[in-house]
């Protein structure tokens, strides 16, 4: 996205073929090593330095590569596990499948939504995403190996690290919902190729349907 954001996770077709595991752990180790993750951290890591967060890790540059370094940690551990270890062995997508079509909120709600639920490989059926869910955790209970002690306690930064994680990962979903929208708008390209268009066409299409199936229930 702006070619900054990867999205190496994200699809536009609801009913992608599922991936194997090879592609899953794939697909992470991209992300993992793309610039775009690094920034991020550099992002959290100034946040915390900024609200006196994690004070073990010190402050100037020493402090902020700490922190930089922990929450890459975060990240990178907390969707190995969450979108390639567990999502293999659960036979769960870790992909953002995009709605591209609908409302705002609705679609807005959607991609927070995905961030707790996930299509199972295969049956493509929508369940509990516990891959992530449970991945961000285990993230969170490792990084207890790296943060300095203090104030913290133990589970409060396993929940604190996993919320993190969680939230970069629906913020990330939301980017990808709605970015195809703002570069057409701003830069005159459709990231989707006219897949939205379609959508579109399909829903007007259906609510006309609707709307002519009511009019002759009236009638009648």
């Amino acid at each position: 996205m702006a070619g900054i954001v990867p999205t190496f996770n994200l699809t536009y077709h609801s009913d992608a073929v599922s991936l194997s595991p090879a592609e899953k752990f794939r697909i992470q180790f991209r992300a993992a090593v793309d610039p775009y993750t690094f920034s991020i951290a550099a992002i959290v890591a100034g946040f915390g330095e900024a609200e006196d967060s994690n004070a073990g890790f010190g402050w100037g540059p020493e402090g902020f590569g700490k922190r930089a370094a922990a929450a890459y940690a975060d990240n990178v551990i907390g969707n190995t596990i969450g979108n390639a270890i567990l999502p293999s062995i659960l036979h769960q997508d870790p992909r953002y499948f995009r709605l591209g079509h609908g409302s705002i909120r609705h679609r807005f709600f959607y991609a927070i939504a995905t961030a707790f639920v996930c299509k199972h490989d295969n049956t493509g059926k929508w369940e509990p995403n516990y891959s992530n869910v449970l991945g961000n955790m285990i993230a969170g209970q490792i990084s207890n190996l790296y943060y300095p002690g203090g104030s913290d306690s133990n589970v409060g930064q396993t929940v604190e690290t996993g919320l993190t994680v969680t939230l970069e990962g629906a913020f990330g979903s939301t980017l990808e919902e709605f970015w195809p929208d703002l570069s057409r708008k701003f830069f005159h390209k459709d990231p989707s190729h006219g897949l939205d268009a379609q959508l579109r066409a399909q829903d007007a299409a259906r609510k006309q349907q609707e709307q002519q199936g009511e009019n002759q229930k009236h009638q009648q």
